[in-house]
């Protein structure tokens, strides 16, 4: 007995203590990789920028030195920073290494808005005199919109491009929630305030379709624009095109109706980039791709750092959403914009903002500061993909308020929403509740009864006052009578070019425009960027990812192409509060 307890606790005791070495050695090699991702590349002559886009694009991306490692059921989530993007394209303008960019992209995983961005990052690099070349063996309608600034477009012989005009699909449960016994009691104000008709109908209202083809169509139109310019075609030949769905036929059609230039595989694409960038045919093509080429030293025009400052403070995501560490967190947001008025260093500042809104509290929380700011030094609110809702909430105080051509904004309205949940526990599950109060209303908000006619007063009465606060403050940030702000209001969404007319946005413009514009409002000559909030150490994001990438890879096992239903439910279902938010999560296809 006692071999037996002594080899016990010597194995016990063994492996506690390789645990920790390994734990050690872990973070040992986690710190040298960090280490190693902040040195320099350098890149050699003839090089050619590589642009898959095999990567999720988002506004700012975080510091995860693991990122796209794949460790099973530990996945990084691979993704790159807009802002990164778009600084590796205006530096590969002037950099006498680089020959030209070299675009193979299949599918884009980003927004319209954010395309657009990067293709106008292109559009002026091609001032420089240098190649873009474009190869694809399929072109989502995202990548050949992007693509079409090339100076050449190749396909190859077999592949396609998707060509059909835009489409969005809306999902209703509300008759999921009926044989579930679940009844979703909704107070609101706009007639175009559809976050709650999932829960409501099961199909779209008047209104919510007539809003929905207003902006696609808009949208579709600003894609034609560009598209006609680059490929020399017009309107009516583009959507002659779409109409016969391009999709889904030869890449003979493609090139016969001018969609690309010339059909080649990629052996012979290889060789054209060798005699555009001046290498014999027994050599290689030099390409360096965009995570590598973040780290390529930037040629300064001026030593050492400037002391004068623009701020770029990113607000992406929901705002207060309960249920994720992601988003925007009203009170640390808010601090970090306080902080930004305070530094004197600071002379202006960019919100950048890509958010479908949240909470009406937090976001009346971070419009304060806005506000405060805007006072003291120029603020400019440089809009995304989407900043509607709380999202133009937050932006509806500063100076100037930029959009991409293909941004959705406006949806200013509110909502709440109060499930009832009592059917499904008592008749479906034989599970009951009672309840003792000191007050007749002490329960309230219950979910497990039908809210009374008071309730429902009282929780209407809130929703008017908080639209009220809202269109009051969107009526003071731009100038405007409040009754002009709530006849366009009422939680209609609008694409920019409409937002525009209306007086919702002031000019059109991606963050660089934005930078630009806060240079000349603040009189700088010499300045630098820098990006806010502070990115949390990578060691946290790495830990952070890893349960997140556990939890996310569980979920989409188990429920495949229904995670995104998923998700959507349980994001909309997770805010707590009166809500400033977009009537649905856009994914126009």
């Amino acid at each position: 007995m006692k071999q037996f307890l002594k080899f016990t606790l010597a194995s016990i005791l063994g492996v506690m203590i390789a645990g920790i070495l390994l734990f050690f050695l872990a973070i040992g090699m986690i710190s040298a990789m960090v280490s190693s991702s902040d040195e320099p590349t350098q890149i050699s002559g003839n090089s050619v920028l590589l642009l898959k886009f095999d990567h999720d694009i988002v506004d700012r991306a975080r510091k995860n030195p693991l990122e796209g490692l794949d460790f099973g059921l530990f996945q990084g989530n691979k993704t790159v920073g807009l802002n990164d993007l778009l600084d590796c394209i205006r530096k590969a303008k002037s950099d006498d290494n680089i020959k030209g960019i070299y675009l193979n992209p299949m599918d884009i995983q980003a927004g319209m808005a954010t395309v657009e961005e990067i293709r106008s990052a292109l559009k002026d690099f091609k001032t420089s005199g240098k190649f873009i070349y474009a190869y694809g063996e399929y072109l989502s309608q995202k990548a050949y919109y992007l693509v079409t600034v090339a100076d050449t477009l190749a396909l190859n012989p077999q592949g396609s491009v998707d060509f059909r005009g835009l489409g969005g699909e809306r999902t209703f449960y509300k008759n999921a929630l009926e044989k579930l016994g679940v009844e979703m009691q909704i107070v609101r104000h706009g007639k175009y305030k559809s976050a709650v008709e999932p829960f409501l109908l099961d199909k779209m209202s008047p209104e919510n379709r007539l809003q929905t083809e207003t902006y696609l169509k808009t949208i579709w139109n600003e894609m034609l624009t560009d598209i006609s310019a680059s490929r020399k075609m017009g309107f009516d030949e583009l959507n002659d095109i779409a109409d016969m769905v391009a999709t889904f036929r030869k890449a003979d059609f493609a090139k016969q109706k001018n969609l690309v230039d010339r059909l080649k595989y990629k052996d012979q694409v290889i060789s054209d980039l060798k005699k555009l960038t001046g290498i014999g045919e027994g050599g290689d093509v030099k390409a360096v791709d965009i995570y590598n080429y973040i780290k390529v030293p930037e040629q300064r025009a001026q030593k050492g750092l400037a002391r004068k400052k623009i701020a770029v403070i990113y607000a992406s995501g929901s705002i207060d959403a309960s249920l994720s560490d992601d988003g925007i967190h009203s009170e640390e947001f808010s601090r970090t914009i306080r902080e930004a008025r305070r530094d004197s260093s600071i002379k202006a500042i960019v919100l950048r903002i890509n958010s479908p809104g949240g909470s009406a509290y937090g976001s009346d929380v971070i419009w304060r500061e806005v506000k405060l700011a805007a006072a003291t030094k120029p603020v400019i609110a440089s809009m995304g993909d989407v900043a509607a809702s709380g999202g133009y909430y937050i932006a509806a105080a500063a100076n100037t308020i930029m959009a991409d051509r293909t941004t959705i904004t406006g949806s200013i309205g509110i909502f709440g929403m109060i499930p009832n949940v009592k059917n499904l526990l008592s008749n479906k599950l034989g599970i009951t509740t009672d309840v003792v109060m000191t007050n007749e209303h002490s329960d309230m908000i219950s979910v497990m009864r039908p809210m009374s006619q008071f309730e429902r007063d009282l929780m209407q009465q809130t929703i008017e006052e908080g639209y009220d606060t809202f269109v009051s403050r969107v009526a003071g940030g731009r100038k405007m009578e409040k009754s002009a702000v709530d006849e366009i209001g009422q939680g209609r969404v609008w694409a920019a070019p409409n937002a525009r007319e209306i007086k919702l946005i002031d000019t059109y413009g991606g963050l660089t425009d934005a930078i630009n514009l806060a240079k000349q409002m603040a009189k700088l000559d010499n300045f630098r960027i820098v990006n806010l909030p502070k990115l949390k150490d990578p060691l946290t994001e790495l830990l952070k990812e890893f349960s997140n990438s556990a939890k996310a890879s569980f979920m989409r096992d188990e429920l495949g192409e229904g995670y995104k239903y998923y998700d959507q439910l349980r994001g909309l279902i997770s805010q707590r509060g009166i809500l400033a938010r977009m009537p649905y999560d856009i994914d126009i296809h």
